[in-house]
């Protein structure tokens, strides 16, 4: 087969899968839904694989596939960009989503919308491919909004619930926020370049360089405000700091679509977005170092607040949040290809991570809340065990493929010189020992210790309890409304090891999970992997450097033993440990002693309340007053019923002249005879 069909079959197979569930699906039946979706992302796969093997060959791909729209001078099209950056997300995009389609056979099996959930994940699925495919803005921005929409369906997917609709509502609106500076973005690349495709902005980008934006009191580089507003669009999509409040809340959705969305898919186009428009950001240290700056406060952050939740996919969502935030400040600091490096390791072990909450979720009956588990590694071994590699995999344990990549963030950032880099080497130095703490915070209270099944809340107050928002419900993750109304196992029930169906995409996506880094480390980073793709600017030296310092997988991971991020590592596994299984009394008198910091964190440090305050309350005060003065007043009032008015008791005056006697009408053209005269003569 001709390697351009491949190009073809891999958005395209997606697609006719999404649109065969979503049209036929009633007709089809559940098991043939599944069968058809599974195989043509199982294409997308295959023919993904065939891609990389002729990309490793040497060959690439830029060119449109057709027109779309023509203006003026400019042309719309679609078209694909095959290099190494692209085949690498689309390798993992269609792999991760390989796993979550067969998970969802059995994790969604008692679900009314069985169908309509195939379709809408084959449909994600198309539209992060022709994100990641594109070869210009137009396209871009097309699978950009395509992704935002769709996860707006599949965060509501069960839209009788109220906190589904809150949630897909608050990630559409938060969404909206970035994509306005993305769109800003593109519109200003389209006037400075005349032209959206990257081949031919990227290949006039330094003559640009010293451009001033026409602004008057002002003086901000032109390059400057592209990147810095394109980055916007990535800080919604990727959920970076204030602009993540839409991730946590995602959980609404089916715990398969978490796993998509979080892993392999929306959330990292801004990851790849930047790494696609490096020729730009490389000759705009300001904006690199907005970019690092933004990205640390996300990833130290966002992990406090991942010590204090006990909805269990809740403390995986602010796990992303904090691995963006690692993502983007390597992206600030210009190692690129490790940003993409952590995003490739992160997309395996977070799904993994992701789908073994929802084996534990099918095996406690629907209670997500890890205040009532306990012990569960004799009863669940397969969850167990695949969980564990997970965790260790996000902590950045030595030969596990999120230290390769996570360590090498950290080294990154450590040699950068940018402004900022000095806070964002902290941020992510302390963000390993938070890491390490809440998530084995996690797995301790789910895995082992004493077993609470069906106990009271009480009875784990040991544990410190998080009131969310009003909106949500921590236990709330069932089926079916109707079918779950009871969630959790009831007295004497225990837990059970879940299906095949649900444990066998677990064992596979720990594979990679364990060997990936090892495998790929030198090739990605050190052997010109991304040299025709990623471009680095010759006065930032950090992948030089890395390179340098650099002498084999294995040497990397025995020089860990030494080094200050690892020992932060097993201090925080180690605290978690004596804290929720020899002690369980000092998390609730650190609570009671801190009650601020807790009260700050339980609350996300206000910025839903400030959202909902200055947002949607200015919001809401801005359209009373416009439909009180603007509305009532002004175009009722004035412009309507005023100008109805002012004509009515015109006419009153006007009628009265009509009297219909000849002699007032002789009379008023004697009057106004005389006035006319008088001007004439005056004048």
């Amino acid at each position: 087969m001709d390697i351009q069909t491949y190009y073809l079959l891999v958005p395209l197979a997606p697609l006719f899968g999404a649109i065969m569930a979503g049209l036929f699906g009633k007709l089809l039946g559940r098991a043939m839904t599944h069968r058809i979706t599974i195989a043509m992302v199982g294409v997308a796969l295959f023919s993904s694989v065939q891609i990389f093997q002729d990309v490793l060959a040497g060959h690439t791909f830029n060119g449109p596939v057709y027109t779309w729209l023509t203006s003026g001078d400019t042309s719309f099209h679609v078209g694909f960009l095959i290099d190494r950056l692209t085949v690498t997300m689309m390798l993992v995009v269609t792999s991760v989503s390989l796993m979550v389609h067969i998970y969802t056979i059995g994790y969604m099996s008692e679900d009314a919308g069985y169908q309509r959930f195939f379709s809408y994940i084959s449909l994600f699925t198309f539209s992060m491919l022709m994100l990641v495919m594109s070869n210009n803005f137009m396209q871009l921005f097309f699978g950009w909004e395509a992704v935002g929409l769709v996860s707006y369906l599949l965060i509501g997917f069960w839209y009788t619930r109220p906190t589904a609709i809150y949630a897909n509502l608050k990630a559409f609106l938060v969404n909206r926020v970035g994509d306005f500076g993305f769109l800003l973005g593109i519109g200003l690349v389209l006037m400075v370049f005349g032209t959206l495709d990257y081949a031919a902005v990227f290949a006039n980008v330094q003559s640009h360089a010293n451009d001033m934006a026409p602004i008057a009191g002002m003086s901000v580089n032109l390059l400057t405000a592209i990147c810095i507003l394109l980055f916007v669009g990535a800080m919604g999509k990727s959920a970076q700091f204030p602009l993540h409040v839409w991730l946590p809340d995602s959980m609404e959705g089916p715990t398969p679509i978490s796993a998509l969305i979080h892993a392999a898919t929306m959330v990292t186009a801004g990851i790849f977005m930047v790494a696609r428009m490096s020729p730009m950001f490389e000759l705009s240290d300001t904006a690199l170092s907005f970019v690092m700056i933004i990205g640390s406060i996300t990833a130290l952050f966002m992990g406090f607040l991942g010590i204090i939740q006990n909805d269990i996919k809740r403390v995986i969502a602010y796990s992303t949040l904090s691995q963006l935030g690692y993502m983007t400040v390597a992206l600030g600091a210009s190692a690129y290809p490790v940003a993409i490096f952590h995003l490739m390791t992160h997309a395996f072990f977070k799904a993994l991570l992701f789908l073994g909450a929802g084996s534990v979720i099918i095996g406690m009956h629907h209670d997500q809340d890890i205040r009532n588990m306990g012990g569960l590694r004799k009863y669940m071994p397969i969850t167990w065990i695949t969980s564990l590699i997970g965790s260790l995999a996000l902590i950045g344990t030595p030969f596990f493929s999120g230290f390769y990549s996570k360590d090498s963030i950290i080294e990154a950032v450590g040699m950068s010189h940018l402004a900022g880099s000095g806070f964002a080497y902290f941020a992510v130095v302390a963000g390993v020992f938070v890491t390490a703490f809440y998530s084995f915070r996690m797995y301790f209270l789910v895995f082992h210790g004493k077993e609470r099944f069906g106990q009271a809340h009480a009875e784990s107050a040991h544990v410190p309890t998080v009131h969310t928002d009003s909106t949500h419900d921590d236990h709330h993750d069932a089926h079916d409304d109707a079918a779950h109304e009871h969630h959790g196992l009831a007295p004497g029930q225990k837990p059970h090891e879940t299906p095949w169906v649900v444990w066998l995409p677990l064992v596979l996506l720990a594979i990679p999970s364990v060997i990936i880094g090892y495998i790929a480390i030198e090739p990605m980073l050190f052997g010109g992997y991304f040299k025709d793709a990623i471009y680095i600017g010759e006065n930032h030296e950090v992948m030089t450097e890395l390179h340098e310092e650099f002498h084999g997988a294995f040497a990397m991971a025995l020089h860990s033993l030494t080094s200050l991020p690892l020992w932060l590592a097993i201090a925080g596994v180690a605290s978690s440990a004596y804290f929720y299984l020899k002690r369980p009394d000092i998390p609730a008198a650190i609570q009671k002693r801190f009650q601020w910091i807790y009260t700050l964190l339980e609350n996300k440090y206000y910025f839903d309340r400030f959202n909902d305050w200055f947002y949607a309350g200015g919001a809401r005060g801005l359209s009373s007053f416009l439909g009180k003065f603007g509305d009532k007043i002004m175009i009722d009032g004035l412009m309507v019923n005023g100008t109805a008015g002012l004509v009515g008791r015109l006419s009153g005056v006007v009628r009265k002249l009509q009297s219909g006697y000849i002699y007032h009408y002789a009379f008023t053209m004697i009057v106004g005879v005389f006035i006319l005269l008088t001007i004439r003569n005056w004048f």
